[in-house]
């Protein structure tokens, strides 16, 4: 069986002859042209490329920045808050030290103040929606509002 051929079954040896195509003629027309850019288009491209280049290097900056103002504000609330302790703490040990019986012993032993009676209280109403009343004249010694 081994001298049994099979006509078509073996691999071909390659054609040692170059076969050359034919050439179209639109190919060999732009053939040398494929590899050469216009004037123009090299410009186009330049500056497109700087353009790109500077949004890039704007953007970046745009970045650092607000990366260093997140820091500055994060800096900032932090000595608030550490401000706003401070301040609560200071608030509170003044009013720890406060003996308001005391006040009113001094008060009325010492300078011989006396607690307002019934006619010497006034009420004048704020038509004006401030926080406070101004004192444009003297208060009158009777009725008000």
């Amino acid at each position: 069986m081994a001298s049994e051929y099979i006509r078509g079954t073996t691999v071909r040896k390659p054609n040692k002859k170059h076969v050359e195509r034919p050439v179209r003629v639109h190919e060999t027309e732009h053939r040398g042209r494929r590899h050469h850019m216009s004037l123009g288009y090299l410009l186009f491209l330049t500056f497109a490329l700087v353009m790109m280049l500077g949004t890039l290097a704007w953007y970046i900056s745009l970045q650092s920045e607000i990366k260093n103002s997140v820091k500055y504000v994060a800096e900032l609330e932090s000595r608030l808050n550490n401000l706003k302790q401070d301040n609560d703490e200071a608030y509170n040990r003044a009013n720890g030290n406060v003996d308001l019986d005391e006040i009113k012993r001094i008060a009325i032993q010492e300078y011989g103040m006396t607690y307002a009676s019934e006619g010497q209280i006034i009420t004048y109403s704020d038509e004006g929606g401030n926080d406070y009343v101004r004192q444009l004249a003297p208060i009158p010694e009777s009725g008000g509002k």
